[in-house]
């Protein structure tokens, strides 16, 4: 579980005493200072930039309110205040949440869950999009898009300006009119690798390797060039 800093700021030291109290109780919390004086918090805020600053409004030379629009903008604001009056005001500056005085443990623990909840979608908002593995490619033979799963295909041989593909449900090959560059471009290299100038093949349906380095593949024995061989052993290598 990730740690939330966080920083009190309230001009009533007996409030700040009670908030301490309640973070050091809370596993989640980390207190990274507390502030009677809410200028002299402003620049620890900017410099720390904590997850959560618990922040009393109505205090001498700042209030809460205007000291909230200074923040860094990843800090969040959990309002802690006797006066039930400036609610509104508190969340049109887009605070977590609003305690009012005298705060029960209970309900500072529901504001730091939503705070957690916040950083979590936050946090799942700033990873990648897993990207989705491809299983099928969609070959033209004779006009039509025929969509062919990536685990059929045996392997695929090169004809000047067309390829065959060698299906393992399939007696007959698919010819589609493609150069050899395409269909390396077109197949996960993860999966098919290229061993000859005229075959690339689905490495998980090699059956067996000659003492020569030449592969098998069904019934179908396929050379290694010189020129792939490199690349061949080196994906041998990481198998064994």
């Amino acid at each position: 579980m990730k740690t939330l800093r966080c920083i009190i700021v309230d001009d009533e030291p007996l409030a700040v005493k009670m908030l301490e109290g309640y973070v050091a109780r809370t596993p989640s919390l980390a207190l990274a200072g507390s502030f009677n004086d809410p200028v002299q918090a402003l620049s620890e805020i900017r410099a720390v930039a904590p997850e959560i600053v618990f922040l009393d409004i109505q205090m001498p030379d700042l209030d809460g309110l205007e000291l909230s629009r200074m923040l860094p903008p990843d800090t969040r604001v959990i309002f802690t205040t006797a006066f039930k009056q400036y609610a509104f005001d508190s969340y049109e500056v887009s605070a977590l949440d609003f305690l009012l005085k005298p705060i029960r443990y209970q309900k500072f623990l529901e504001a730091v869950q939503k705070a957690r909840e916040w950083f979590d979608l936050k946090d799942a908002a700033a990873q990648p999009s897993p990207v989705q593995e491809k299983t099928s490619v969609y070959i033209k033979v004779d006009g039509t898009l025929l969509k062919v799963e990536l685990a059929d295909i045996r392997y695929v041989e090169g004809m000047k300006d067309y390829v065959m593909f060698h299906l393992a449900s399939r007696r007959q090959p698919l010819v589609t009119h493609l150069t050899m560059k395409a269909v390396e471009e077109l197949l996960p290299p993860a999966r098919f690798l290229r061993i000859h100038r005229s075959h690339v093949v689905n490495l998980e349906r090699i059956d067996s390797v000659s003492p020569q380095g030449d592969v098998k593949v069904g019934d179908t024995l396929l050379h290694v060039s010189e020129g792939y061989r490199p690349a061949f052993d080196a994906y041998l290598q990481s198998q064994t």
